[in-house]
């Protein structure tokens, strides 16, 4: 292949050699398909194009100093993605198929994981989508599941670097009562309008609020949001924010810490008191925060002082990804070796 630059890398798609894909028909699943193309075959009255009859995990494994590839928390990801298809009335996929999947896909493209040390980790998106024929609105009664793999770099290009981020009213990404807590596309097709405001206006992502009151923080653009202060690792509690698996990680690693960890409604107005704020998620692990304006009062919540992460916010960071990477010890079980 041609050599990649795996200091350099964007976090966007790469061709792979290979994906597998899997199809539910008549009541069951069938057998794994390992297939070359980039592309499906769906009807034009997939459920998937005209009702949203689709979800999708995101996580990533990683080459450690040893040379043995590690899978993060796979369990978890598996654990969502039924969560999100009894949200949209999709077939489940279980769980020792995904696990299959994943394996077989990473196992078949091991020359596109990155190497220890490059900053850059191997991507899985495993997806689930109606592919069955509906005019009504009504759920498939055929599914497609499916796992691509791309080596990506940091989600932000700042890196672990603090970002500036916006607050919007203007733009809601998910109703109280909706589709927020689970990991569907409509939530981020959502959420589009209001990141392209907030990167034209020069701003890494915006936080959203919810969408009742316009009172309390949900999410931090694609990511979940943390904050601390006085020993506490605090995040916001809602229906309508995604459980992100790396925040319920930093959660335990700062139980283990010393720290308090509480998950509760975050008032707006608490942003002046936090010492370190924070986005998490699989894909920027943690992005710190240097600012938050909020556009339609013209405040600026100023979270850091200097160019640097908090110091608790790279303890986290450094604490997470030494687990993933093997340069720590897995005390949690959460590192699968892919052989």
């Amino acid at each position: 292949m041609e050599t990649l630059d795996w200091k350099s890398l964007p976090f966007g798609y790469i061709k792979t050699d290979y994906n597998v894909r899997c199809y539910y028909r008549n009541g069951q699943w069938g057998e794994l398909e390992i297939s070359s193309s980039e592309y499906i075959n769906l009807h034009m009255a997939a459920t998937a194009l005209h009702y949203g009859q689709e979800a999708f995990e995101g996580m990533k494994v990683f080459m450690g100093k040893d040379g043995q590839i590690r899978l993060f928390r796979w369990d978890e990801n598996s654990r969502r993605m039924k969560t999100s298809a009894e949200g949209i009335m999709m077939a489940e996929v279980p769980d020792d198929l995904f696990h299959k999947a994943i394996l077989t896909t990473v196992q078949m493209n091991k020359r596109f994981v990155p190497p220890y040390g490059s900053g850059a980790s191997l991507y899985i998106r495993p997806l689930l989508i109606g592919s069955g024929a509906q005019v009504g609105v009504k759920e498939a009664s055929e599914y497609l599941f499916l796992v691509f793999v791309t080596p990506v770099g940091p989600y932000f290009k700042e890196g672990f670097r603090p970002v500036n981020m916006m607050i919007t009213r203007t733009y809601d990404r998910a109703a109280p009562l909706g589709t927020g807590y689970i990991k569907v596309g409509g939530n981020y097709a959502a959420s589009l309008r209001a990141l392209d405001v907030a990167h034209k206006k020069g701003y890494a992502s915006v936080l959203f609020l919810d969408a009742r009151e316009k009172k309390y923080i949900d999410e931090a653009g694609p990511a979940n949001f943390f904050a601390i202060k006085n020993n506490t690792y605090v995040t916001p509690k809602s229906k309508s924010i995604l459980p992100s698996i790396i925040n319920k990680s930093l959660q335990q690693i700062a139980k283990d810490m010393g720290m308090n960890v509480e998950i509760r409604p975050v008032p707006v107005e608490e942003l002046d008191t936090f010492d370190e704020v924070g986005a998490c998620g699989t894909a920027a692990v943690i992005s710190p925060v240097r600012s938050i304006v909020d556009e339609s009062t013209g405040k600026t919540y100023q979270i850091s002082k200097n160019d640097e992460p908090g110091a608790i916010s790279r303890q986290l960071y450094e604490k997470l990804t030494g687990i993933q990477t093997g340069d720590l010890p897995d005390p949690y079980g959460w590192i699968e070796f892919v052989e």
